[in-house]
């Protein structure tokens, strides 16, 4: 499969915020940037939600989302993602159909098992069963949003009485919804088990059930062809670190203290991760010459999604993972020449652009010769004016 003719350009907000810094102050450089992607015509924001760990301070997407609707005009604002597993999916449910209307239809559902063990220990949740309970909430949210009859359903760790969303979706038939795939091959069985969109990581992690993101969306497919579903590459949503610059010395020296930072202090030192074997200040280096991460100019952002789409055999937006590399003002210059310079390149707008300054040049020697041509016979006529 080729690229769309228009992909779909956003980012996954966690968020992540440095700690010793005002939390209050980093919800308004949020909404900041949300107003901004708005304005520079980007596509969609996805919102995390995290309980623990200091770091990822949005505790209801929903929340932030009914705020940032009211501050923006065109950008569509997912929850990126919903942890199924700690909330009631008749709760789920309403919650995202108010905001389907509140919005205007702008709201998208994104759900995952939950992402952080410490955020699950807290509720009590034993982590080996957060993904079917995320397989059983999926499936009766989205009876919920497309069936009119009540339901009655007595689950494994929920109960419904004759239950209905009193209020439907503002979208028809519902509004989008996606499901979180990273590691294990669960996201994307429930992506075909309920005709769902993927938002992945843009590698296979380690301990995946895949081998490549080849393989690791044939689960999606297989699974979608088992239960008469159907999935569609335009709905994977490719998540990805990517930082920009106007030149890629630029890029990788405004980066180079907040990424590894980023990589130190919140991967290795928060959650765990094996430790980056080199020095702090070259992580950044070595997740570029890794292909992890895209840290440099526009073209070497558009060469990554040529690579991305080799590697997965083709996808239908990037979601670039908001991270604070730089400072305020070089944050919002890497969005802004994602806008400007990579976004056209895959969105089909600037093709008829190219084409008409290409005609307009391969013409300009006959036009001009009619218009010097032009300016003789206005000169002519006029002068033959004077004379009667």
């Amino acid at each position: 499969m080729a690229l769309p003719e228009r992909m779909k350009f956003g980012i996954f907000m966690a968020p992540f915020h440095w700690q010793n810094e005002n939390p209050t102050v980093a919800y308004e450089r949020d909404f900041e940037l949300i107003e901004w992607l708005d304005y520079l015509d980007f596509d969609e924001a996805w919102i995390g939600e995290h309980h623990s760990a200091g770091w990822e301070t949005i505790a209801s997407p929903e929340l932030f989302m009914a705020a940032a609707a009211e501050r923006t005009k065109h950008i569509k604002l997912g929850t990126g993602v919903i942890s199924l597993p700690y909330h009631h999916p008749l709760m789920v449910a309403n919650r995202m159909v108010q905001l389907d209307h509140m919005t205007r239809g702008r709201a998208m559902l994104g759900v995952g098992p939950g992402a952080l063990t410490t955020d699950a220990y807290m509720l009590g949740i034993d982590p080996v069963e957060q993904r079917r309970r995320m397989d059983e909430s999926m499936g009766i949210i989205k009876r919920l949003v497309t069936e009119t009859e009540p339901i009655t359903y007595e689950g494994s760790w929920f109960t419904l009485r004759e239950a209905t969303c009193h209020l439907r979706p503002y979208t028809k038939p519902h509004f989008p919804m996606a499901v979180a795939a990273a590691q294990s091959p669960s996201g994307m069985v429930l992506a075909g088990k309920y005709g769902l969109g993927v938002l992945s990581v843009s590698v296979v992690r380690g301990g995946s059930y895949a081998r490549d993101m080849k393989d690791f969306w044939k689960i999606a497919e297989e699974t979608a062809e088992r239960y008469g579903n159907t999935v569609d590459r335009n709905e994977w949503r490719l998540v990805t670190i990517a930082f920009l610059a106007d030149t890629k010395r630029e890029a990788l020296e405004q980066a180079r203290v907040g990424a590894g930072r980023f990589q130190r202090e919140y991967f290795e030192q928060t959650l765990g991760a094996d430790a980056t074997d080199c020095p702090q200040d070259k992580i950044v280096d070595l997740m570029v010459e890794r292909g992890a991460w895209c840290v440099g100019t526009p073209d070497d952002m558009i060469e990554r999604i040529y690579q991305l789409e080799e590697s997965t055999g083709g996808f239908g937006g990037l979601l670039v993972q908001a991270t604070e590399f730089g400072t305020r003002e070089q944050v919002l210059r890497s969005y802004e020449l994602m806008s400007r310079y990579v976004m056209p390149h895959f969105q089909g707008s600037i093709a008829s652009l190219n084409q008409s300054q290409a005609w307009s040049r391969d013409i300009r020697g006959d036009l001009a010769d009619l218009r010097t041509k032009a300016m003789e016979r206005a000169s002519a006529d006029y002068d033959a004016q004077r004379s009667t």
